[in-house]
């Protein structure tokens, strides 16, 4: 496969992911715990940690030099904050964010909340897709969708949202990282010189996200211990994974 191929299916794979980890709820008969949920996040954040510092720094920073790197990560960072701020989305726990809006219901501003998650996500797998990286990068997005997709269905039925629209909306939600991996690779096709800048923005722009709003939401319900043990074991599985794929 070209490059270009290789960004759009894996993000296409990469997003159905979050499928995986929503079809257990399909048969939950009762309430998911707040535990199940922010430790499924805390994995997720730090398989997204080790993602963007092995898959997508180090690689911008050894393609395009420190300087590139620091102006796509900067900007990476700066586009989510100005997504979060204008954009109306809705977190089960932070509640709303963004200019508000009555047109929209509770379930497309939660929808929308994780269509900002999962857009750099893809992103990311397909500004790889033209490197060595492709692979790694996509197992990764994929592995962290799984308790992602899981933590989505489960604040959705702890919302008396039925099973089934449960599943759909986070299968549906995951699907996003193809827009955003095809984006990705439609403009590192265009021009390779700009991939540094793109696998930095990418790295930002899912940092900044972890830090900004996966961290504090798995925190308020003091939880905070738990998700961190978690995050380190996210972290560390898909840094193992990065050294056993080369």
């Amino acid at each position: 496969m070209n490059g270009l191929s290789k960004g759009i299916i894996y993000s296409a794979v990469a997003g159905m992911a979050t499928g995986i980890g929503a079809l257990p709820f399909l048969f939950l008969k009762r309430a998911a715990s707040e535990r199940l949920i922010d430790s499924s996040l805390g994995f997720a954040a730090g398989v997204m940690l080790a993602a963007s510092a092995f898959s997508l720094v180090i690689p911008s920073m050894e393609l395009g030099g420190p300087i590139r790197f620091a102006v796509g990560f900067i900007l990476g960072g700066l586009m989510v904050d100005l997504i979060d701020k204008f954009v109306p989305h809705e977190h089960f726990t932070k509640g709303h964010e963004g200019l508000q809006s009555r047109r929209l219901k509770g379930i497309w501003l939660f929808v929308i909340a994780i269509t900002i998650h999962n857009f750099p996500e893809g992103m990311a797998v397909g500004v790889s897709g033209f490197t060595p990286h492709a692979f790694s990068v996509a197992l990764a997005i994929g592995i962290q969708n799984i308790p992602e997709g899981a933590a989505v269905a489960a604040s959705l039925i702890n919302a008396n949202y039925t099973p089934v629209k449960a599943f759909m909306v986070s299968f549906l939600t995951g699907l996003v990282e193809i827009i955003g991996g095809t984006i990705g690779a439609l403009i590192t096709r265009f021009s390779t010189m700009l991939m540094p800048y793109l696998m930095a923005l990418a790295a930002g722009a899912m940092i900044f996200v972890i830090s900004d709003e996966i961290i504090p939401e798995t925190h308020l319900e003091g939880k905070q211990r738990l998700t961190t043990y978690w995050i380190l074991i996210g972290f560390t599985t898909m840094s193992v994974l990065d050294l056993l794929l080369g």
